[in-house]
């Protein structure tokens, strides 16, 4: 688990677009004063599988809207 505050992300309700929630993630995470590391870190999970892993990995590392 991740030790830092986790920020709030609003996703769409449906599928969304993959690179729309990387990159509000990714802004959100910026947003909360993580290091380009632990940014870049979570791009890396993000994007290492499917639609559903990139939703599993998000939720790991902010709260979703």
């Amino acid at each position: 688990e991740l030790d830092m505050n986790k920020p709030i992300v609003k996703l769409p309700e449906s599928d969304g677009n993959a690179f729309s929630v990387i990159g509000k993630t990714m802004k959100a995470l910026r947003g909360e004063g993580y290091y380009a590391e632990q940014i870049e870190q979570y791009r890396k999970e993000a994007t290492s599988g499917d639609y559903d892993n990139l939703l599993r990995v998000t939720m790991k590392w902010v709260e979703v809207e």
